[in-house]
């Protein structure tokens, strides 16, 4: 049984490891022409710095294993715990993935990755270990006083609530790409530089997304077709609702469905699916509408939209499981509201104490964002000097 568990899990690390090239794509076809290669080069650096951060820290800070031992200890039990430790590494790089959609088009590559490489190695897995191994006795706590702990299944909060808030403390650290805004007020529109990119991320993050959730449960017997149908109707809800509340724009149409499995993460083991549904549907709503508030009202350059998708929507699938996660409502029960309450935002607390420190600090000491004149030749040139397509340098 042993064997299958590690077969098991890799096969999940193998789909979740996957979407990051989803995040790649996604990324690519939002932003202009003149920052395609950063993108696909960013989200490959960081998970190649988030792998050994998480190897040799991050997991260690999180469960209390290590890996300075023999091979041949390190090889007991077929090397499950190894395989256990690639299956999670695979969602903390998710942080960094993240947060490289909001910051895109003029953050410094280098300064990015040393914020990754403490992200990663400290800020969250100090949460993870708090949420999904009980550490600080905080579960403990919540069981005792309030009949039920902080339940994230799959991480609406533990990964996306914290990488979207995180974001949002980088995005307002690094500020607005120049003329996004102008004195007049009037916001200038940076359209996808390609829609096939955006959409096939998005569904390439969509397929990952099953093994993001089905296989957290991360042993084959424990293996539920619920989480599977409702990462399904999550998925369909998110994005129905973001295409009828987007008027068919497909960049909210591609992200719908990103909005619905980000909040039915941490309840799709207990919730219904026609809950799960309408946890998607709203999630979805939520996007278009606090997108293009955050764009064109607060004036946060958030490129994007991490904050309202992974933030906001991994907060409300956190607090959703409280209400649809209930036997009233035809999910398992055994939660708490006030629990899931505390445990988000204390989520959100983390995230951006830990993301205004990280890049307060890069900020205040090497900087964190390209000067006006790289910004406007554009991050592939400014720092990989070579454009997506040989022949020109679009702008």
């Amino acid at each position: 049984m042993q064997n299958v568990d590690l077969l098991f899990l890799l096969l999940g690390a193998i789909l979740v490891l996957a979407m990051h090239a989803g995040f790649a794509f996604l990324e690519l076809g939002t932003v202009r022409h003149k920052n395609q290669v950063n993108a696909l080069s960013k989200i490959l650096t960081d998970f190649s710095i988030s792998a050994i951060a998480y190897f040799f820290i991050g997991y260690y800070i999180a469960y209390g294993e290590h890996f300075f031992h023999s091979s041949s200890i390190l090889a007991e039990e077929h090397g499950y715990n190894l395989m256990r430790c690639f299956f999670l590494l695979t969602f903390a790089a998710a942080i960094p993935a993240i947060i490289s959609g909001g910051i895109a088009e003029r953050a410094k590559m280098r300064s990015q990755a040393i914020a990754t490489l403490f992200l990663v190695a400290l800020i969250y897995p100090f949460f993870e270990g708090i949420a999904w191994n009980g550490n600080l006795g905080l579960q403990k706590w919540l069981s005792e006083s309030f009949g039920a702990s902080f339940h994230d299944f799959a991480g609406s909060v533990v990964v996306h609530t914290m990488g979207g808030w995180i974001a949002f403390a980088a995005v307002i650290l690094l500020g607005a790409r120049h003329g996004r805004y102008k004195k007049d007020g009037r916001v200038s529109a940076h359209p996808p530089s390609s829609i096939p990119f955006l959409a096939l991320g998005s569904w390439i993050l969509i397929v990952g997304w099953f093994g993001f959730n089905v296989m957290s449960a991360q042993r084959l017997d424990a293996i539920s077709g619920l989480v599977a149908m409702n990462s399904l109707m999550a998925m369909v809800g998110g994005t129905l609702a973001a295409n009828f509340f987007g008027q068919e724009d497909p960049g909210f149409l591609h992200n719908g469905p990103l909005a619905g499995l980000v909040a039915i993460c941490a309840g799709s083991d207990i919730v219904h699916p026609l809950g799960a549904m309408v946890i998607g549907a709203i999630a979805g709503f939520i996007f278009v509408k606090l997108f293009t508030y955050t764009q064109n009202k607060l004036k946060v350059d958030d490129v994007l939209g991490v904050w309202p998708l992974h933030g906001v929507c991994g907060a409300f699938g956190g607090i959703a499981v409280g209400i649809f996660g209930q036997q009233g409502l035809g999910g398992l029960g055994g939660v708490s509201m006030i629990s899931q309450l505390i445990g988000t935002f204390l989520a959100i607390a983390v995230a951006l104490a830990g993301g205004f420190l990280v890049y307060g600090l890069l900020k205040m000491t090497m900087g964190i964002r390209l000067t006006q004149e790289e910004e406007y030749r554009g991050a592939d040139l400014s720092i990989h000097k070579v454009s997506a397509n040989s022949e020109d340098a679009m702008f």
